[in-house]
């Protein structure tokens, strides 16, 4: 027999219950408090007794009555174990400056006071693997045109060589090779294009990543009088995170600070 693993009371205990209750006219209350269960427990062992079954009846909870559900339960405890470890294992850091920056692009929300019908700019932005440094620009349509302009701000600012640029298969970054604006640019700086999986975006997670953090930390704690403030803005958080704010990814380091580390080791 399988014992429900809250069970107090033996089918000993249950037949006494059920003499001393007839026999010496106890009370419910006092029974219930003598053994130590509640009252509705007591009123079922007394309504079973009539049928002379003080046994101990299975729970109808199958989590405590079958093996079969406990291998289950232990399969998915693992599954979920192999899950957590396997997205730890995916987890990198490319070992250079350059060798991967991550980009994607974020349809801005409208500022207080713009219509509705008003066009929305986009930010755009690229992030290196290895120290985190940002780049981001505010464009005005999430364009092929407007993604090679901002590859362009990228390479003028960026003091290392660009071998990679990851991205997701949107049309501002991919299309046909011999004619998308983007796509030429990066095979004149010889730089490599790499994708996310379709319909996968959780791959490019590092640009995800920095995407929220610019939202939480910068946009929506900033209350902007124009468009143009808004740009001045950007500008002054990509100094902060760049320069100011530590990375627990590198070390609790800020992405200027790594990139010291990088090139001048014997700075620090």
């Amino acid at each position: 027999m399988v014992i429900h693993k809250r069970t107090r009371l033996t089918p000993i205990q249950r037949e006494e219950i059920y003499q001393v209750y007839h026999g010496q006219g106890k009370k419910v209350s006092d029974l219930a408090e003598s053994y130590h269960v509640s009252r509705p427990t007591i009123y079922k062992i007394l309504r079973n007794g009539r049928q002379r079954d003080f046994s101990i009846h299975k729970s109808t909870n199958k989590r405590f009555r079958c093996l079969k559900y406990g291998i289950k339960r232990l399969s998915k405890i693992e599954k979920k174990i192999e899950s957590r470890l396997k997205s730890q294992a995916r987890r990198y850091n490319k070992d250079y400056p350059g060798q991967m920056l991550h980009g994607d692009t974020k349809r801005l929300p409208l500022l207080k006071g713009e219509s509705a019908f008003e066009r929305r700019e986009y930010l755009f932005v690229a992030i290196d693997d290895f120290s985190r440094e940002l780049y981001a620009a505010i464009l005005p349509d999430k364009t092929q045109q407007s993604s090679k302009v901002f590859l362009e701000q990228v390479l003028e600012e960026c003091s290392y060589t660009i071998e990679q640029y990851y991205t997701d298969n949107g049309k501002e970054y991919r299309g046909d090779p011999e004619h998308h604006a983007f796509m030429t640019l990066c095979r004149d700086q010889r730089i490599e294009q790499r994708f996310t999986k379709v319909r996968n975006p959780k791959t490019n997670g590092k640009a995800e990543r920095v995407i929220k953090t610019i939202m939480e930390l910068w946009h929506q704690k900033t209350h902007f009088s124009s468009l143009a403030h808004r740009k001045n803005e950007l500008r002054r958080f990509i100094n902060y995170y760049n320069g100011v704010k530590p990375h627990k990814g590198i070390g609790g380091l800020t992405p200027e600070e790594k990139l010291i580390q990088y090139f001048f080791p014997e700075k620090l």
